[in-house]
């Protein structure tokens, strides 16, 4: 009589991460539920008849965009202001980001060569400068733009004001983070033979992150640009204000050739920047 091999009493799961895979979606679901909740998101809104219906009637309107002379001229002019509201306002920002990225890089300091520790007075400035740069990007750029159109009224200043204080905040912690993951070794050579801090960042930390800086800088003001579209719609001026005219006239058109001049200027960004990485790669 042959002997039947028995059956295995387990048979172990193709997939030896499925508990914690199964277990972290259940959690994730169960942290998400609650903020869906609170934000009050009914997705049934977006196959609702009358929703459906007024979409279309909306979108129909966009064939054919607008490309009246007047019209092309008026946008011409108006693409021109949120490119020149967004660069204006980045460059301000620059000014303040790279001295407090100088401030707030560790790896930038004289006091803790020898001890590895700083001195508490350079401390103090950099932790202050740290909360500086938290205050700004905390306040969105619509934020202040609201509060600059309410200061000194109506118009492109205000747009302007809005990126410099937000993007300031942005770019000085990013550029501290792109310095500080980098290699250390030329800027530490540096600054122990008596180098001073901005020749350690030019000549040692720079070179190394020079692409990953430029490619962010690209990056903001790309969305910079955006940004001064959407101040347009509280008086900032550029596209945006002059989209929200044509949207309250349900000019349809209008808007379209609007959305085309967007996708156009982001695309022009992307590719600027890909030029940039290559020619410092």
């Amino acid at each position: 009589m042959h002997n039947v091999p028995a059956a295995p009493a387990f048979t172990p799961h193709p997939d030896p991460a499925w508990r914690g895979r199964v277990t972290w979606t259940i959690v994730a679901l169960l942290i998400l539920w609650p903020l869906v909740v609170a934000s009050e998101f009914h997705p049934s809104i977006l196959f609702d008849r009358e929703s459906i219906a007024a979409t279309l009637r909306f979108l129909a309107d966009f064939v054919p965009p607008a490309h009246s002379p007047e019209f092309l001229q008026l946008l011409l002019r108006e693409t021109w202001q949120t490119v020149a509201i967004a660069t204006a306002g980045l460059t301000l920002a620059l000014l303040g980001a790279i001295p407090a990225t100088l401030i707030v890089t560790e790896r930038l300091s004289i006091s803790r060569l020898g001890t590895h520790r700083m001195a508490p007075g350079s401390r103090a400035i950099r932790q202050a400068v740290r909360w500086l740069l938290v205050l700004l990007r905390s306040v969105p750029e619509l934020v202040w733009a609201l509060l600059f159109v309410r200061i000194i009224g109506l118009g492109p200043t205000a747009g302007v004001l809005a990126i410099a204080l937000t993007y300031c905040g942005m770019l000085g912690k990013v550029y501290a983070e792109i310095l500080e993951s980098s290699e250390r070794h030329a800027s530490d050579t540096l600054l122990m033979n008596g180098g001073s801090r901005l020749g350690a960042l030019l000549y040692g930390a720079l070179p190394e992150s020079a692409s990953e800086l430029v490619s962010y800088t690209v990056y903001r003001w790309e969305c910079a640009i955006r940004g001064s579209v959407v101040m347009g719609f509280v008086g900032a001026g550029g596209l945006g204000q002059r989209m929200d005219e044509s949207m309250k006239m349900l000019a349809g058109g209008e808007v379209s050739s609007m959305l085309l001049v967007f996708v156009l200027l982001v695309a022009a960004a992307d590719f600027v920047s890909k030029q940039l990485r290559k020619r410092l790669g």
